[in-house]
């Protein structure tokens, strides 16, 4: 394998593919990538067998084959050299040899042959998404899924077709038990024949390059779900994700039905107002109380081993004190993926769960559960 490239084409190639290789030595090929040179293009491969990518870019290919080697010390390498064309060419012990000007790396290298084979798909029914669209839905969910690996099936968001009201919708919808995100958004009428009816979990990993994919490439991107793989395609660039398995609870429960008290919050004043206050919390739990009363909201935190916080903003607020406890940062994770300057906060009592939507978005949905206080 003999090629040449320009530095910048090598490097955004390579950039896609650091997040996805196995940084854990569970298996120890998985830190690599696959590089492959044919048909005047440079192909790579990646995968940690969860979320696999394969992209290209057209160069001047010398000699074809292709070869497996580190991807962080390769990426490294190559970001460190200056603009301009790099020469790489395969070694007979598959070592690989990266030349600019005066400038030669050689790193060890692998056969292709040990590389895992990468996933194929039949389907042809592609799902046309918006990427602004596919990213605002991701953004408003994602930080929503829950860490804890024994609850596998809340590692992921699920993702569904909805209808309501004779229309069609996609729904993203994550929790992790504290707390809940729901985000709807229309579906194209001439889409949507790839989705199953049943929903699917797309693990965060997936989440996370879907989202890298779009921030690289932009426009419109293609989906399609094929027995447990999520297909995401960019013109040459495909990412395949593993969904995961298991079924998901019944989210709806979650969501309360009917919430006796509404009041409007100016989002940027909340924000900053919580970011001060949540400085003296506990730094575990994160925990505030907000106390409503008329026209007011104040906002406390008390940590014994730092000190404590009050601080008092103006809402739209009316009726009988009521005194909740809340995690901060739960608070704060809603309101950064916010773009309304309004925020509808619906109360109950102390032990019943809050509800925060955009002021004029009623299709994004958040539900946190109170602290005790």
């Amino acid at each position: 394998m003999k090629l040449e490239i320009e530095k910048k084409e090598l490097v955004s190639l390579l950039s896609r593919t650091q997040n996805i290789v196995e940084k854990r030595n569970t298996m120890p090929i998985l830190v690599n990538v696959l590089l492959e040179a044919g048909d005047q293009h440079l192909k790579v491969f990646a995968t940690d067998l969860e979320v696999s990518l394969t992209d290209e870019v057209p160069t001047k290919v010398l000699d074809e084959g292709k070869v497996a080697v580190s991807a962080k010390n390769l990426f490294d390498i190559v970001k460190e050299l200056p603009e301009g064309i790099i020469q790489l060419t395969k070694k007979e012990n598959n070592w690989l040899e990266i030349k600019q000007g005066k400038a030669v790396f050689n790193i060890v290298g692998i056969s292709s042959e040990e590389y895992p084979v990468f996933p194929s798909f039949n389907t042809d029914s592609f799902l046309k998404v918006e990427s602004e669209t596919l990213i605002d839905m991701i953004e408003k969910t994602i930080f929503s899924v829950s860490n804890d690996e024994t609850r596998y099936h809340l590692n992921g968001v699920y993702f569904e077709k909805h209808s309501e009201n004779q229309k069609q919708f996609y729904r993203m919808v994550a929790t992790d038990g504290h707390r809940l995100s729901l985000v709807d958004r229309m579906v194209d009428e001439k889409s949507g024949e790839s989705l199953p009816e049943v929903g699917v979990i797309i693990p965060r990993k997936g989440l996370q390059e879907i989202r890298k994919l779009i921030d690289h490439v932009g426009g419109e991107i293609e989906m399609a779900i094929e027995g447990s793989q999520l297909i995401v395609k960019k013109d040459k660039a495909i990412l395949m994700v593993r969904l995961i398995e298991g079924k998901y609870p019944n989210y709806q429960k979650l969501i309360p039905a009917s919430l006796s008290r509404q009041v409007l919050i100016n989002r940027e004043t909340l924000l900053s107002c919580l970011k001060r206050v949540s400085l003296l919390s506990n730094q575990k739990s994160k925990g505030v109380t907000l106390t409503f009363t008329d026209g007011r909201l104040e906002i406390t935190s008390n940590n014994p081993e730092l000190g404590d916080a009050k601080e008092e903003i103006e809402c739209g607020y009316e009726g009988e004190e009521l005194k909740i406890g809340f995690n901060a940062r739960y608070i704060l994770d809603i309101l950064n993926s916010f773009d309304d300057e309004g925020v509808d906060f619906k109360l109950d009592g102390q032990l019943s769960p809050g509800m925060i939507q955009p002021h004029n978005d009623s299709t994004y949905t958040c539900v946190i559960m109170p602290m005790r206080i």
